[in-house]
């Protein structure tokens, strides 16, 4: 069962994935994906540390190729998050368009895990033209979004801290 969580910045998404994958009995895997590059980027991956702490959560760094994670057993996996992921696939040297691998990968994930939740992101809702690399980012986004959404039993938008049920059911 894959549970996709999307929403703005700061909007609360990452509390929600991880309320209802800490429900979640037996073993709970949580995927790293946010490379630790600077100062900001450490203080987010020290401050959802914490949110998890003592949740149970087996932490996985994998920032790309999700498909080579070899889990001890099934479980629940959080992914965090497809933005993450979306841009370290985007920027390797052989990999130009990330959809399709990013969607494969998720399949993959769904596979090997008794419940998926995953957090992404909302962009592009600004209408502002980017510079090009940009404006793929955010288009491949878009797409990895709407093919994850497709095959989702629950897409849940986080507003304000409120999670809106656009897809299935809130399990918390």
């Amino acid at each position: 069962m894959i549970t996709l969580i999307t929403g703005g910045s700061k909007c609360g998404k990452s509390a929600l994935a991880e309320k209802i994958a800490g429900n979640s009995s037996g073993r709970k895997y949580y995927i790293a994906t946010m490379r630790p590059y600077g100062d900001e980027a450490l203080k987010a991956i020290e401050r959802h540390r914490e949110m998890r702490s003592g949740g149970g959560f087996e932490t996985i760094e994998k920032y790309t190729d999700l498909h080579e994670i070899n889990f001890t057993e099934r479980g629940t996996v959080l992914l965090e998050c497809m933005g993450n992921l979306c841009a370290n696939e985007m920027f390797r040297e052989k990999i130009v368009n990330p959809v399709k691998k990013i969607v494969n990968d998720v399949k993959y994930l769904e596979k090997n895990s008794e419940r998926l939740v995953i957090v992404t992101n909302e962009l592009g809702a600004d209408g502002i033209m980017y510079a090009p690399e940009t404006m793929a980012y955010i288009s491949y986004m878009a797409e990895i979004n709407r093919n994850i959404a497709e095959f989702s039993e629950n897409v849940i938008e986080c507003v304000y801290g409120i999670p809106v049920v656009l897809k299935g059911e809130l399990n918390c």
